[in-house]
């Protein structure tokens, strides 16, 4: 969530400047996210000026948790949460 509100208004190319610099594991994979979403915006709306787009709304929400168990001292066992995320990105034409 810090990465998506440091990318939030801003023109994609700044973003993916942005994103780029950025030190955080999750920076890779919303400059991924909006990798993709700029070649959807060319090949399926066709957008001819990529330039002219803007990351109009991000968010993460809370996705499913995977619980796994691993064996401990003495015949117990702690529980893993592998936490996962749901990213919605949209992207407008800046007028």
């Amino acid at each position: 969530r810090l990465v998506a509100d440091l990318i939030r208004g801003k023109n994609v190319n700044e973003a993916m400047n942005l994103l780029t610099f950025t030190r955080k594991r999750a920076a890779r994979k919303i400059q991924k996210l909006l990798k993709s979403a700029i070649a959807n915006a060319e090949e399926n709306h066709k957008i001819l000026d990529v330039d002219d787009l803007v990351v109009k709304t991000i968010f993460v929400d809370e996705g499913v948790t995977w619980k796994r168990t691993m064996p401990r001292a003495r015949g117990m066992a702690t529980l893993i949460r592998k936490r996962t995320s749901h990213i919605t990105l949209i992207l407008d034409e800046k007028q």
